[in-house]
């Protein structure tokens, strides 16, 4: 059971999982990032001999002075933060893929969100994609209902396929008539090595989205521009790299072109007045 000193506001459970689900590792640092930015405290942790086989995803330990130090075993864990200001309260989930037991972790997971009172659950993953570096970062997802994800104009991911923890945790919240969005970031995949922050960025774009708060946002943003700079030097090195994003550019303006305007262009605003208001 997890103790609590105050009734939740209108919590919103917020969650993204190491691995196969985390491409770039744009899920798991968004999460981090409200962790760090809203004071996250840890409210509790899964039993990690439960659900991770320790030969795959192993324990870390640490040497000072010639002394071992307490060893570190994977686990999922759950974190409150209450944003400034803010009218809700966030909890935020976070921790390595589980290696077995997938049905029974999601119904932990459910457990706790159903003790704290969510009403609301966002997902995060990333994901390799033919996506070129040089424009916005795609993100797609799906809802539950589908009704909370035509609201904010999301686009509906159409993959069919082998699933991560994210579709099998999403399976579990929405079947019990929890409001639940999936968000995955399409991450180019000739640069997959991690951090991908202008990933993260994007996805923290819609977390705030269906959060209905702004997220301080602090570095990120060079971060992202430093990222794309950066890329741009090392494709710019070969040219059938650099053909190749070309063409990705050409296939992804000609795609979005008849979307350049209206529901979009709405949102990028609406944002951008919520944060002059905010400053």
């Amino acid at each position: 059971m997890i103790k609590l000193t105050r009734e939740l506001v209108d919590p919103v459970l917020v969650a993204a999982f190491e691995g196969w689900n985390d491409a770039g590792e744009a899920a798991t640092l968004a999460v981090e990032h409200l962790s760090t930015v809203w004071g996250a405290r840890e409210l509790c942790a899964l039993t990690p001999d439960d659900y991770y086989d320790f030969q795959v995803t192993r324990p870390r330990m640490s040497v000072v002075n010639g002394l071992v130090g307490k060893v570190e075993w994977p686990t999922t864990r759950v974190a409150l933060a209450t944003p400034p200001g803010a009218q809700r309260d966030i909890v935020l989930v976070s921790g390595p893929e589980p290696n077995m037991r997938w049905r029974s972790y999601a119904a932990d997971l459910l457990a706790i969100a159903r003790q704290l009172g969510v009403k609301r659950v966002v997902m995060l993953g990333s994901l390799l994609a033919d996506a070129p570096h040089t424009r916005p970062i795609p993100v797609t997802g799906i809802a539950s209902p589908v009704e909370v994800g035509d609201g904010y104009g999301l686009e509906p991911t159409t993959y069919s396929g082998p699933t991560g923890i994210v579709g099998v945790a999403h399976e579990t919240f929405s079947e019990v008539g929890l409001e639940t969005v999936s968000l995955w970031a399409a991450i180019p995949h000739y640069v997959a090595q991690p951090p991908c922050p202008k990933a993260t960025l994007a996805l923290l774009g819609w977390v705030e989205e269906f959060l209905g708060l702004s997220v301080p946002l602090g570095d990120l943003p060079e971060e992202a521009v430093s990222w794309e700079a950066n890329v741009n030097e090392l494709t710019a090195e070969d040219e059938d790299i650099s053909a190749y994003v070309r063409g990705l550019e050409e296939a992804k303006d000609t795609a979005e072109l008849p979307e350049a305007s209206g529901d979009a262009i709405a949102r990028e605003f609406e944002r951008y007045l919520r944060r002059r208001d905010e400053s």
